[in-house]
């Protein structure tokens, strides 16, 4: 009984080598534990003080853009100087006037002594219209006045001599009223006529068309022979309404439709600068001269005109022409 209680004993006992295996387990896994741990340890403060370089870096660069801004902000806004475009918008050439010579009554072209681009001068005969019924009631008017006149003599004498009869009581009282009233009323006469005459004269002197100004001819309307008209009736075979167009293109003007967004930055007699776009080298001087007081509702455009002070023949008028709006 004490052999085999023995025996059992000695079964439930661990050798010493395996106490010794035991023994040594337990001291490396607290020795991996705390490998692992302090490298937890080490990439967590590594990355944390990355964090904190980066944000300290990225505070800097904005403390330091910041402070560029504001210390030298004319450095970092772009600031327009003087004398340079704030803005560039193209536009048309046009002459500041166009003048359409239209006749006053209607009539007949005999005559036209002009053709298109040519130039003219202030007073210069251009159209003639037919005038023979208008010569004819000039002459007819002279022979009235004429009329008229002679009768005013004879009123003029008669008066005389009643006025002498009647100083001698030889003729009565109404004779004396008889000859003042003839004379009054050929007096009347001859002014008739004379407003007669000046009427006919107008009517003769229209039918000799002159230039109203200096300039240049922009089309030219009408041919000899064909009929003229002050008024037009409709339709579009009728009479001329125009002998011709004409402008002065030393007056020219850049018309522009501005957009109603860009309106704060033009004002009147604000300087400009002009190039054609047929001609980009050529620079001109100008100025706003005219903003319309309304807008164009269905563009949403501002009609603006810049005066152009020395145009020469190269802007011609309907070219598109770019306009720069410069700062002052």
């Amino acid at each position: 009984m004490n052999e085999a209680t023995n025996e059992s004993l000695s079964r439930l006992q661990i050798s010493p080598e395996k106490k010794g295996r035991r023994h040594g387990g337990p001291k490396a896994t607290v020795a991996i534990v705390v490998v692992v741990l302090v490298g937890l340890v080490a990439i967590f403060f590594g990355t944390r003080n990355a964090t904190s370089k980066k944000s300290s870096t990225g505070a800097a660069i904005s403390a330091a853009t910041a402070a560029g801004t504001v210390a030298g902000g004319t450095e970092s806004l772009p600031v327009t100087k003087p004398g340079e475009a704030i803005l560039t918008v193209s536009g048309y050439v046009i002459p500041r006037e166009r003048i359409e010579i239209s006749p006053k009554f209607q009539g007949t072209v005999k005559w036209i002594g002009v053709k298109k681009g040519d130039g003219v001068k202030k007073g210069e005969v251009m159209v003639l219209l037919e005038d023979d019924e208008y010569r004819a009631r000039v002459m007819e008017i002279e022979g009235r006045l004429a009329l008229a006149e002679a009768n005013l003599t004879n009123g003029e004498v008669n008066l005389k001599r009643q006025i002498e009869l009647s100083h001698h009581d030889v003729d009565s009282a109404r004779a004396l009223d008889d000859a003042t009233r003839a004379r009054d009323a050929a007096a009347a006469e001859v002014k008739t006529a004379r407003g007669q005459l000046a009427l006919a004269q107008t009517y003769l002197d229209w039918c000799t068309i002159h230039a109203p100004i200096d300039g240049t001819i922009l089309e030219k309307l009408v041919n000899p022979n064909e009929l003229v008209t002050p008024q037009s009736y409709g339709g579009t075979r009728g009479p001329s309404t125009a002998f011709l167009a004409m402008a002065d293109l030393t007056d020219l003007q850049v018309e522009i439709d501005l957009n109603e967004s860009d309106t704060p930055k033009v004002h009147m007699k604000q300087r400009c600068r002009i190039s054609p776009e047929a001609y980009p080298d050529k620079k001109y001087d100008g100025y706003v001269a005219e903003i319309a007081p309304e807008a164009n509702r269905s563009k949403g455009t501002l009609q603006v005109k810049v005066q152009v002070d020395k145009p020469d023949k190269f802007l011609t008028p309907e070219l598109t022409a770019k306009v720069d709006f410069l700062a002052e």
